[in-house]
């Protein structure tokens, strides 16, 4: 795994309701959110005020078929607090854009 000093990576998978612990899932269920993307995250990393920079290109190590992306934030605190953080700001993402949504028609 890559090591990067005063820097965190960030997968899109940590967030992710649909995927376990054992998959990369890193916070409670409760606090995760369906199908993150990591453009949703880097937003939530910019509402945080967090420097980062996006890598669309990059494969989960537990997923190398899969281009989810990554986002990489500068680390001011430990990482879990950071992801506990971006969580909540995904979650607000998460339901602004339900609400913006046009109601479906039956």
């Amino acid at each position: 795994m890559r090591k990067l000093n005063g820097k965190a990576i960030i997968w899109p998978v940590y967030f992710d309701q649909n995927r376990s612990r054992k998959e990369g899932r890193r916070i409670a269920k409760d606090q995760a959110v369906l199908s993150p993307k990591v453009v949703e995250i880097k937003e939530a990393a910019d509402r945080l005020g967090l420097k980062n920079e996006i890598n669309i290109e990059a494969h989960y190590p537990k997923m190398p078929w899969a281009k989810i992306g990554m986002l990489i934030v500068e680390k001011h605190e430990a990482k879990e607090t950071i992801i506990k953080k971006l969580s909540k700001q995904l979650i607000k993402i998460k339901n602004q854009q339900a609400s913006e949504q046009p109601a479906k028609r039956k």
